[in-house]
């Protein structure tokens, strides 16, 4: 095999490979963990191609993920460029701050300890880190989303509104995050919302029920009456006005519904037996709902 084809080649590797560079290593140093892995022939032999055929850009620490057959070449270009091996955290709309918590605690590679979030500071989305990566880093990226996407949310708002604050609106699309699971609906439970609050009513949403119970997550049984009827800072069937603070943390469409909400008089929703709701603006129409809500649900065993 020819010096070209050795440097430029299809490399060694059957498999992906993962190869971690440590800090301060040496390409030579490099080279041996690329042999070890099966990236490479030779690191003796490498280091030499490197310096013949390569640049002399300094390689950069890091955990690589190495393609099968990879060429030397381009595994030298993918060590000084720096093109580590991304992982990612997901936290999906709605998600309550314990669980957040608990998903960095669980996620691998990650170090140090960390407290559980404010409720309502982690925008939710999916961020990357490396190996070597703080919890306390990563949190850190997730309410830095969450801060600047609420100003600039806040910015855009419409005029009229019912919340008075950025703070107001976040508490106000967590609840909306968790009543509904159909983005086409989140306008219209916005407007329910928001005509209820000027209205001086009872928001009387469910999930502000649950809340200090599990504190965000799922119930796994029907709210009790001595629960709906519990006097607490988050329980909106026992008061008026908002709750004490957001119930999850809430994705930009809830927060963006809140700032827009749907132009309704719609007072009233219940369930409708698709995984929607159906809307209405006066209670003799929402009584009318939920009594096929409950024949549905009769009918369906629910």
């Amino acid at each position: 095999m020819g010096i070209l084809q050795l440097w430029a080649g299809a490399g060694p590797a059957g498999n992906n490979v993962t190869v971690l560079i440590p800090q301060g290593a040496s390409l030579s140093r490099a080279a041996t963990e690329l042999e070890k892995a099966g990236a490479i022939r030779s690191a003796r032999q490498f280091v030499l191609l490197s310096k013949i055929l390569g640049s002399s850009d300094p390689i950069k620490a890091g955990e690589y993920r190495v393609l099968a057959k990879l060429s030397e070449s381009d595994v030298l270009k993918m060590l000084q460029g720096g093109k580590t091996l991304q992982r990612f955290v997901r936290v999906p709309e709605g998600t309550p701050s314990i669980l957040v918590y608990e998903t960095l605690m669980k996620a691998p590679e990650l170090g140090g300890p960390i407290k559980p979030p404010i409720e309502g500071t982690v925008l939710p989305d999916s961020y990357a880190y490396n190996r070597g990566d703080t919890r306390q880093g990563v949190l850190d990226q997730m309410q830095k989303a969450m801060v600047q996407y609420l100003a600039g949310a806040w910015q855009r708002r419409k005029p009229g509104i019912a919340v008075t604050t950025p703070r107001d609106a976040l508490i106000l699309a967590s609840i909306v995050e968790k009543e509904t699971g159909k983005p086409e609906e989140r306008r219209m439970v916005a407007a329910v919302y928001a005509n209820r609050l000027k209205l001086g009513m009872p928001l009387q949403a469910d999930p502000t029920i649950i809340y200090p119970i599990t504190k965000g997550k799922p119930l796994g049984r029907r709210i009790l009456k001595s629960e709906v009827q519990a006097k607490n800072a988050y329980n909106t069937y026992a008061m008026t006005g908002l709750p004490a603070g957001p119930i999850a943390n809430p994705g930009r469409a809830s927060i963006d519904a809140v700032l827009d909400p749907a132009q309704s008089n719609a007072l009233y929703f219940v369930a409708d037996g698709s995984g929607g709701h159906v809307f209405a603006d006066t209670l003799e129409q929402h009584n009318a709902n939920v009594a096929k809500w409950r024949a549905y649900r009769a009918a369906h065993g629910i």
